[in-house]
């Protein structure tokens, strides 16, 4: 079969442009694909920056928590929010007075909140002071001693004993919520119990 001129160079230039169009196109799909594959790098990369920067934050300085039970009544109400520091454990800054939350020694995935009422070597007194016969313990090296502000509604070292310092996760020390209550927390209702000599 044979062509006149014009019919050969128009099915000439429609292959060029076909060929041309199909690297075209492939080429755009390669870059396409290596920016969307790009910037879904670069996403899981921040994620995973952020996250340790956000991990190490909780970890080690603090974070907002909210407080269930009524153990610490009338300090810490329940639903309470706090502010609770990570620092002091850290830095074994943890002091007789402190509210803490720790895991608790029963079940290692709850955490409790609870005061410090005796750091290692203090002499604890463990019956009402009412009581007769006054029995007392000492808290061991590395252990702390920990009771609710509500003495009457608390399981707490009465019951399971000094804690390891190790259980403790942060100091509470400031009431977010409700704002009728924002600000520092105040001091513990049972001040006679931190020191009994």
């Amino acid at each position: 079969m044979i062509f006149s001129g014009s019919l050969a160079t128009a099915l000439k230039i429609e292959c060029i442009v076909e060929q041309t169009y199909g690297q075209w196109w492939q080429s755009l799909h390669r870059t396409m694909l290596r920016g969307v594959l790009g910037k879904t790098f670069r996403l899981v990369g921040y994620t995973i920056q952020y996250g340790c920067i956000a991990h190490c934050a909780f970890e080690y300085v603090g974070g907002v928590v909210m407080c269930s039970g009524p153990s610490m009544e009338p300090t810490i109400q329940n639903s309470d929010i706090v502010f609770a520091e990570n620092l002091s454990r850290h830095f074994y800054g943890i002091q007789r007075g402190d509210i803490v939350i720790a895991k608790s020694p029963s079940d290692p995935k709850s955490n409790i909140c609870k005061r410090v009422i005796g750091l290692e070597g203090d002499k604890i007194l463990t019956s009402s002071p009412s009581d007769f016969f006054k029995s007392h313990n000492y808290v061991p090296t590395g252990h702390v001693w920990l009771e609710g502000d509500n003495l009457q509604n608390s399981t707490d070292s009465r019951y399971y004993g000094p804690i390891p310092y190790g259980l403790i996760r942060g100091r509470i020390f400031f009431k977010i919520w409700p704002l009728s209550d924002f600000g520092f927390l105040r001091d513990s209702p049972n001040g006679h119990r931190f020191s009994d000599d």
